[in-house]
């Protein structure tokens, strides 16, 4: 059998040559880590995932391809490091800088409703958002005072004090399928859309005077058990 199928034009000698060549850039990637500092994966911003693509993709060749050494993956490695460094002073310095680079912490929820405007502006599904929410404990938007989307991607959820639970829009899958047609005087609904909450009466206007929208569900003013 052809032993190019499995070690292609290299042959096996090669093959003792990638391991130590992977074990080297192993180390190396670590060392390179290490001097980026101490932030989880979750907590990268898109610079720093870019640094990390950067760091991965340079790693990678000198690994397999005989023709490209390590020294050539070192001074990339010193390149990217470099430019780190100097964006994370400028970032620093520059508030400027920070936004192009970092981008805003944005008020997703105020005060139980949508911000509409600012949501339109994240990629993130309202699905993916009230499952955030969720996990955090969150039954309704009645419970919460501000949702902020940190420049990480992560969720921070300000509870407003149990005591002071208003009525708001449940997020329980269920719950959201649940509109209603016939709306009783003296209760509670909220916009499927936006969270808007009104006390039904007869004079009350079935369009919502925050979306336009006209789906309803019934609200919920469950306070939070910490």
């Amino acid at each position: 059998m052809d032993e190019n199928i499995f070690f292609g034009d290299t042959g096996i000698s090669f093959t003792f040559s990638i391991i130590l060549r992977t074990f080297l850039m192993f180390v190396i990637i670590l060392l390179f880590l290490r001097l980026l500092g101490k932030r989880g994966v979750k907590q990268l911003s898109v610079f720093e995932l870019v640094v990390i693509l950067g760091l991965g993709s340079a790693a990678g060749d000198p690994m397999i391809y005989k023709e490209i050494g390590i020294v050539s993956a070192l001074v990339a490695f010193a390149v990217i490091v470099i430019c780190y460094k100097l964006l994370t002073v400028l970032v620093f310095k520059y508030k400027w800088i920070e936004n192009i680079v970092e981008g805003k912490e944005v008020y997703i929820i105020k005060k139980g409703k949508f911000a509409i405007e600012e949501f339109k502006k994240e990629s993130v599904s309202k699905d993916e958002f009230f499952m955030e929410l969720r996990l955090q404990g969150v039954f309704h938007l009645g419970q919460v005072e501000y949702a902020i989307l940190e420049t990480s991607g992560e969720l921070s959820v300000y509870f407003i004090a149990p005591q002071q639970t208003k009525y708001g829009l449940p997020i329980l899958p269920d719950s959201l399928q649940k509109t209603v047609s016939i709306f009783k005087t003296g209760t509670f609904y909220s916009c499927t859309f936006c969270g808007q909450t009104i006390k039904y009466r007869t004079t009350t206007s079935l369009i919502c005077p925050q979306c336009n929208k006209q789906e309803w569900t019934k609200a919920s003013n469950r306070k939070i058990s910490f």
